[in-house]
């Protein structure tokens, strides 16, 4: 089985973290393909546990790793990942794609912003510039990993969306000031220590599957917090089903060989939205102790129910799967 979608069946934190670990010591690639580091994937090996919030799992078993063009990428925190791992001896073989949007420190701003001003409506994001940077994406201001490695580039982007992006601050009443040159000076930085990471990796990934190589295809949260499919509003800004594989790497959908989703024997979310079963009595305070139920993103606490088989069967039918971990 060349090609494996790992995903999602709830609303994140399914346990995916441990179940990409198991596939990817079969794989010869893993790649992550949606989202950003709104995302967290805990991995024991050895008694050590590792927290990941970009870095695709596999890079723990030596695997080659790929950041696909779906993903929105902070790089402070991608250099923090990688520093850790170097600090265990972990020499990670990355790529990143050139495609991959960029988040922004106005991103991070406007997140805030936007989710103060809808009061107790707000989504509960996790702050971290996430939608912004996709909202961006769409609208065709956003800046890539290809422009990050080329200084030019990025300053003549800086230029032409800093000043819409204060404008929007301003709108906002956010009190913050946008400084291009600061930014600039920051972001060329990171472009020049990522640099040797970014490449085509369409062309590499179809690559290895023309080698009849394994590659993992590893998703974020759960696809009940699909942008489309998911509790609209209350959702993230990408695609976490298994669709989104496809469209978060530049590989044809008849390439994919196996979809394996990820369901817990019970129901979590954080954040805002729905929750049909949630439970918000002592059994649902025991669920939360037993399990742990706190983020790896944001150490919020989790809110807990009973399995939602409702959901579980609109999520089997909108991914296909072949099999349930």
């Amino acid at each position: 089985m060349p090609a494996i979608i790992l995903i999602g069946l709830q609303w994140g934190d399914e346990g995916k973290g441990k179940i990409t670990d198991f596939y990817a010591s079969r794989a010869d690639c893993v790649a992550r393909f949606q989202g950003g580091n709104n995302a967290g994937h805990t991995v024991i090996v050895n008694g050590k546990k590792y927290k990941f919030h970009l870095m695709p799992s596999g890079v723990i078993q030596g695997k080659e790793v790929v950041i696909g063009n779906g993903v929105v990428l902070d790089p402070s925190v991608l250099l923090e990942e990688i520093e850790m791992l170097r600090r265990e001896g972990i020499e990670p073989s990355l790529r990143i794609s050139d495609r991959t949007n960029v988040i922004m420190p106005y991103h991070r701003i406007l997140d805030g912003a936007e989710e103060n001003l809808l009061g107790d409506k707000k989504i509960g994001t996790t702050g971290r510039g996430i939608g912004p940077c996709y909202a961006d994406k769409i609208s065709r201001f956003g800046i890539r990993m290809g422009d990050l490695i080329d200084e030019q580039a990025l300053r003549e982007k800086l230029e032409r969306v800093v000043p819409i992006k204060q404008a929007m601050i301003d709108a906002f009443n956010a009190g913050e000031k946008l400084n291009a040159e600061k930014i600039f000076r920051e972001y060329a930085e990171y472009g020049r220590r990522l640099k040797k990471y970014v490449t085509d990796t369409t062309l590499y990934v179809n690559s290895l599957l023309d080698e009849d190589k394994t590659v993992l295809f590893e998703g974020a949260q759960g696809c009940m917090l699909d942008i489309d499919f998911g509790t609209y509003p209350y959702t993230t800004s990408s695609h976490p089903v298994a669709g989104g594989a496809s469209t978060g790497t530049g590989v044809g959908p008849k390439r994919f060989d196996k979809v394996v989703g990820v369901l817990k024997a019970y129901t979590t979310r954080v954040g805002e939205g729905p929750m049909p079963t949630e439970l918000k009595d002592a059994v649902g305070g025991h669920l939360v102790e037993k399990g742990k139920e706190y983020g790896t993103t944001t150490g919020r606490k989790r809110r807990c129910g009973w399995l939602d088989l409702v959901a579980a069967r609109y999520a089997c039918r909108i991914n296909y799967v072949d099999e349930i971990a």
